[in-house]
């Protein structure tokens, strides 16, 4: 049991939320430990940290954008040294073991580092104008206070890449971690202020999405919103940002295949469903959850993927022998299990797994059997998101029918062929309806210097990560100097 109190953080002070109801804190592995209690907020404390963001944003606009770059630097070499630290409390409050935690942190730390660089090129263009004596230019300048509301799968990276752009363009910034790992957020923070950010101009609010994550996006001087999580919400978002002319993003949900042809390296291709599949207990958006497999190596695919389901070792993510960590908490390890039984009635046929992982101390945690089963296209299983440690394995018989079945669902964020065949790998680029694809890679990963996101109801608005994110965060002006002296003739338009 632990008393600690993760508050919030708004005009350079650490303060409790003005709510009555705080969010306890518990370890997913087990149960048992509280490892805090998230404050409370309500719409007045979201209202303070916008006022405060208000306040601090002339000063920071006003700074020049390569000073603001350095802080950003800063904290990135911050994050680096942090990164055992902040491991270690990702994966109490979210699960996923050390090694993949750690890596979370620096994966921050790279993207920070990249948006730093990005200071000294926010650059705009000069345009010959088709008026004669006239100096036609564009720049860029920042929207005000932004809203950034993250979610607990990635609680480091995900907000230290929408943080980072948003200042990097000269916003103030609000942000609404998720109440699951509160600790994590704080962390990111601190760390963000340890590097020199002023008061005002980075604000954190804790708590509930219904209460502070509704307010800052319904605030009147909220000008853009960055949200990552559910579709379902983030749809609700957008309509309500459109409707009181908010610039928003969204990062939603993902059913993400892995195709294997008849000429795949079945080793290959088993090892990176395995990870894509497995890895962070298929809490990613990246998450590969389903197998499109051509029935010519079906029966070899299927039986070392089995061989890898049954070698992941469940278990707290400090211990060094676990490879595969719990559901964030009881809410999704619900989910995955109402999606096991739906899969079960639907004729869905178990390979390994497809139960709670409950023996000796696992009982206590929210742990489920790494699960392989062969579904038929039709299913739910194979068409709506999970986000558990499931793979559902679809048999085709030829490279048109893999890519049907990959289409035919409401998703599009991410995707992989293993293939030997060039010319089939060009015509999956070509034909795959996804935003960031791979050959014979995971489909998980992405890189900083390039542009993260999907279509369909992937993602609404424009890109994360890359130059596009700073685009996001900036508003584009024009100007037209007239350096002629006497009134312009042609047309006005």
């Amino acid at each position: 049991m632990s008393d600690r109190q993760f508050l919030n953080y708004i005009d350079g002070a650490w303060v409790p939320g003005s709510g009555s109801d705080p969010i306890a804190d518990l370890n997913p592995a087990d149960l048992r430990k509280v490892i805090g209690y998230c404050t409370d907020s309500t719409a007045d404390d979201v209202d303070a940290a916008v006022e405060a963001g208000k306040k601090a944003f002339a000063a920071w606009r006003a700074t020049p954008a390569p000073v603001r770059g350095r802080i950003c630097r800063d904290a990135a070499r911050l994050f680096e040294e942090r990164t055992e630290e902040i491991g270690r409390v990702l994966t109490m409050e979210e699960g996923k073991v050390l090694a993949e935690a750690k890596g979370e942190v620096l994966k921050g730390a790279v993207l920070v580092e990249w948006f730093a660089g990005e200071a000294r090129r926010l650059n705009g263009e000069t345009v010959p104008s088709e008026i004669p004596n006239t100096f036609a230019y564009t720049t860029r300048q920042p929207l005000g206070v932004v809203g950034l509301i993250t979610p607990w799968n990635f609680p480091m990276a995900i907000p230290a890449w929408k943080i980072a752009p948003a200042l990097v363009a000269g916003n103030t910034v609000v942000i609404k971690g998720a109440e699951q790992t509160p600790w994590v957020t704080e962390l990111v923070v601190k760390t963000f202020v340890d590097a020199g950010v002023p008061p005002g101009v980075l604000n954190m609010v804790q708590g509930r999405g219904a209460t502070a994550g509704a307010r800052l996006v319904a605030h009147p001087d909220v000008h853009a919103i960055s949200f990552t999580g559910s579709t379902e919400i983030g749809e609700m978002i957008y309509a309500q940002g459109a409707a009181l002319g908010k610039r928003v993003q969204c990062e939603l949900g993902g059913k993400n295949p892995i195709i294997v042809l008849d000429d795949a390296d079945v080793g290959m291709a088993v090892a990176a469903a395995a990870k894509g599949g497995f890895g962070s207990t298929g809490q990613r958006c990246t998450a590969t959850s389903r197998s499109i497999v051509q029935r010519g190596v079906l029966d070899e695919f299927v039986s070392k993927m089995a061989d890898a389901a049954r070698a992941v070792v469940p278990g707290d993510g400090l211990d060094p022998a676990t490879t595969m960590g719990p559901s964030v908490d009881s809410d999704q390890f619900g989910k995955v299990h109402e999606y096991l039984q739906i899969g079960k009635d639907e004729g869905a046929e178990v390979v390994v797994g497809g139960s709670r992982a409950s023996d000796g101390e696992l009982g206590h945690g929210l742990f489920t059997q790494p699960t392989l089963w062969m579904v038929d296209r039709s299913m739910r299983v194979a068409r709506e998101e999970i986000f558990g440690p499931v793979m559902s394995v679809v048999p085709v018989d030829s490279f048109d029918e893999a890519i049907e079945v990959a289409n035919a669902v409401d998703y599009g964020l991410t995707s992989s062929i293993y293939t030997q065949d060039v010319n089939t790998v060009f015509q999956y680029v070509d034909r795959i309806e996804t935003g960031m694809l791979h050959v014979n890679s995971p489909t998980i990963g992405g890189e900083a210097q390039l542009p993260f996101g999907g279509i369909k109801k992937t993602g609404i608005g424009p890109r994360e990560m890359g130059t596009q994110a700073i685009d996001f965060f900036c508003e584009w002006k024009v100007v037209y100097i007239d350096y002629g002296g006497g009134m312009r003739g042609g047309n006005l338009y």
